[in-house]
């Protein structure tokens, strides 16, 4: 063999090598991205979504790593979706009413649809954004949405047993939510989950609406002593776990591939984790003395009444912005009738 045709083969295997090196993940491209979430560490929805990162750097082999920024270290809960938008964090992990106004078609996840069931919300959630793909997330790319388990009312002092209880009553609440604190007679009080603690301590609220995990997962019960299951009226919120567009682009075809097939995946195990925390925030509540009130059918179906108008409002608003809103009310409403 002559020695320039030795040269040859030698520099075509060279070639070779370096095309077939290149197209493995992680062998010669790392990709850092940070992750934002408001959850405490120790909360489980921290240590799911923690869990989350680790799969894809694991089914990557390597070739995508996540830091996790929990407790709103990296962006407050309500600038985290903005956050993601402006690349200050690559994934961010939130609630879409924290940022009242962004979202008005997608609001109507968020009103008092009687959620009854975090798994089947979440799969609500989902089911929505692929049926109406609303443009208001064009922004990002979504990786999955999820929503907690039926929004209720906890007190301080005051036990409410009827819809005039709540009267003159300050509400925490955020987003959307202040609405139907409003339709149901208290006074709502705009803040985040991670400032209300304070608020009931010092006195600042008389109560709060949201999920009966909370009660553990936030402490809210060492602060209050009665719950009130009001599912008439109960509420769901959405949660997103979104990507920055850009980030999400450099990103080789096979590793967001994987990436799809763990959202997937994940949409299954935050369902299950929301009625798993439910069921822990009750217990926790229940050794905390939190008295558990059940509200009878006919009052239960007053409170579905009194926030009724928000469903009508909602679909007029929508129709000025050229949105169905009537039909994204009918597949909520329909979704929830079939499954819970």
């Amino acid at each position: 063999m002559s020695k320039q045709r030795m040269f040859c083969l030698l520099c075509g295997s060279l070639v070779l090598g370096i095309f077939l090196l290149s197209s493995v993940p992680g062998e010669c491209a790392t990709f850092q991205l940070t992750y934002s979430t408001f959850f405490p560490a120790p909360h489980r929805n921290a240590v799911l979504a923690g869990e989350w990162a680790k799969e894809i750097e694991k089914r990557t082999n390597g070739a995508v790593k996540i830091d996790m920024f929990v407790g709103g270290t990296l962006t407050p809960a309500d600038q985290c979706y903005d956050g993601v938008v402006k690349g200050i964090s690559d994934i961010g992990f939130s609630v879409l009413s924290y940022t009242k106004g962004r979202f008005p078609f997608l609001e109507v996840l968020d009103l008092a649809l009687g959620c009854r069931s975090g798994y089947t919300y979440t799969k609500l959630c989902n089911a929505f954004y692929e049926k109406f793909h609303p443009k208001e997330l064009d922004e990002v790319k979504v990786m999955y949405l999820h929503g907690h388990g039926p929004g209720i009312v906890h007190t301080k002092k005051r036990p409410v047993h009827k819809l005039e209880d709540m009267k003159g009553l300050k509400i925490r609440c955020t987003g959307t939510t202040q609405k139907i604190v409003s339709h149901l007679g208290a006074l709502p009080v705009g803040m985040t989950q991670t400032e209300t603690y304070d608020a009931l301590s010092k006195g600042v609220v008389d109560g709060l609406v949201s999920p009966v995990e909370t009660l553990k997962g936030f402490k809210f019960a060492e602060v209050i002593k009665y719950t009130t299951e009001d599912y008439g009226a109960s509420y769901g919120m959405c949660f997103f776990v979104v990507m920055n567009k850009k980030k999400w682009a450099s990103l080789p075809k096979e590793v967001q591939a994987t990436i799809e097939q763990i959202n997937q995946e994940w949409i299954e195990k935050q369902g299950k984790l929301w009625d798993e925390i439910d069921k822990e925030g009750r217990e926790y509540a229940l050794s905390k003395g939190v008295e558990f009130i059940q509200l009878p059918k006919e009052e239960d179906a007053r409170w579905a009444k009194a926030v009724e108008p928000l469903f009508q409002e909602y679909v007029k608003v929508m129709k000025t912005k050229g949105l169905p809103g009537e039909e994204a009310v009918a597949f909520c409403r329909e979704f929830l009738s079939k499954n819970q």
